[in-house]
C-alpha cells in the first residue's frame, strides 16, 4: 500500500483549502517544486484514488437528499449496491452491518412525475431487498461543503492564509446561504458548467470553455460568481486507509429534539467525523466516525458521545465503499 509523506499530505490538504488552487501556488506553499507537485498529485490519483470534484450545493440546485437503508440478503446485497452506485442520482453508496445492508444518499428533485421514482418505484421493485427506511436530510452540520477535519492537518496557519488570500484576490471567497435566506438557483448554462467539473474540479479554464462553448475568460468569471454565492462546494476525496483510518461506521442517533442543535454544533466539532446531519425518521441525527481502530472507535463512543440527550445510538460498522460524492470506488473501506 502506498504511504503518504508530509508532502502528499500536504498536498491534500492544500486542495481541501482551495480545491482549485495552482499547482505552482501550491509548490511554493509546501516549499517544493511545481513538477514534483503535479508528479505526487498523478500518484496520488492513481494509487490512492485522489478525486477533486465539483458538487452543486442542495439548496441551488433545488434538490432533496434522503439516506435510504435497504436491508436485503447476503447474496444479493452486493449487486445491489453495485447498481445504486452507478445511478447519476445517488452517492455514498455503502455496504454495512453484516453485509446485509445498503445505505445510500438520493437526490431527488422537488417536484413532478418521476421526482421520487426511485425510492417509490425502482427500490419497493427490485428483488432481494427486504426492508426499506428513508430518511430526508434536513440540515448538515458537517459534510459536503465542511471538509472532514481529520483527513490531514500539516498546513499551518500561514499556509492556509497565502492559499486563501490568492482565493479571495480572484473573488471567489464563496459563502454558505443560511436557513431563511433565499439561495441562489442555478441555470442551464451553470448546470452545464457543474456537469463538465463535476468528476474533476481542476479542469482548465481552457478544457470547460470548449465544453460550454464560451471563453475561458467567461468560464473563470461564471465560476468564480457561482463560488461566490456559495452555489457549489469542492469534495476531496482520498482512500481513508491512507490516512490511518482502518474502522468506519455510521452512527444512527436519537437525540431529544430540544437538544438537537447544541448536541449536533458540539459533534461537528469532533476530528473523528466526517458527517454530521439532521434527518427525519425514528433517528434524528446521523453521523460518520472515522477511526483508526476498533479501540479508537470503541473509546469514542463511550466518552466524547455519552451524553444525557442521545438517548439511543446504533452502531452500523461500514464494510465497503462503493461510491463516494461522485466517484465508483473499488477500494473497501
Amino acid at each position: 500500500m502506498l504511504v503518504l509523506d508530509d508532502l502528499d499530505r500536504g498536498l491534500i490538504h492544500a486542495l481541501q483549502v482551495d480545491a482549485r488552487a495552482p499547482f505552482t501556488l501550491i509548490a511554493e506553499v509546501l516549499g517544493s517544486s511545481t513538477q514534483t507537485v503535479v508528479r505526487r498529485y498523478r500518484r496520488l490519483y492513481a494509487q490512492a484514488g485522489l478525486r477533486v470534484v465539483t458538487l452543486p450545493t442542495p439548496r441551488s440546485a433545488g434538490a432533496h437528499q434522503w439516506f435510504v437503508r435497504l436491508t436485503a440478503a447476503t447474496r444479493s446485497a452486493h449487486d445491489i449496491a453495485v447498481a445504486l452506485a452507478r445511478r447519476p442520482d445517488t452517492s455514498w453508496v455503502r455496504l454495512t452491518s453484516g453485509g446485509t445492508e445498503i445505505v445510500a444518499i438520493i437526490h431527488t428533485a422537488p417536484s413532478g412525475p418521476d421526482a421520487h421514482a426511485l425510492l417509490l418505484r425502482d427500490i419497493p421493485r427490485t428483488a432481494g431487498i427486504t426492508s426499506v427506511s428513508a430518511h430526508y436530510l434536513l440540515h448538515t452540520y458537517l459534510g459536503g461543503p465542511t471538509a472532514w477535519r481529520g483527513r490531514v492537518n500539516v498546513l499551518d496557519e500561514e499556509q492556509q492564509a497565502r492559499l486563501r488570500a490568492e482565493r479571495e484576490t480572484t473573488g471567489v471567497s464563496g459563502r454558505a446561504t443560511h436557513p431563511g435566506e433565499e439561495p441562489y438557483r442555478l441555470t442551464d448554462a451553470d448546470r452545464a458548467l457543474l456537469d463538465a467539473l463535476r468528476e474533476d474540479a481542476r479542469t482548465s479554464y481552457a478544457e470547460l470553455a470548449a465544453v460550454t462553448r464560451t471563453t475561458a475568460s467567461t468560464v473563470a468569471r461564471r465560476l468564480a460568481e457561482l463560488r461566490t454565492r456559495g452555489a457549489l462546494f469542492f469534495d476531496v476525496d482520498v482512500d481513508p486507509a491512507l490516512v490511518g483510518v482502518t474502522v468506519s461506521a455510521l452512527l444512527w442517533m436519537q437525540v431529544a429534539p430540544a437538544q438537537l442543535e447544541t448536541v449536533a454544533t458540539a459533534l461537528a466539532g469532533h476530528e473523528e467525523l466526517a458527517l454530521v446531519a439532521a434527518t427525519t425518521g425514528p433517528t434524528n441525527l446521523v453521523a460518520q466516525a472515522l477511526c483508526q481502530d476498533a479501540e479508537a472507535l470503541h473509546a469514542y463512543l463511550t466518552r466524547r458521545v455519552a451524553w444525557e440527550a442521545v438517548t439511543r445510538i446504533e452502531t452500523a460498522p461500514v464494510l465497503r465503499t462503493y461510491k463516494a460524492a461522485v466517484a465508483l470506488r473499488t477500494r473497501t473501506s
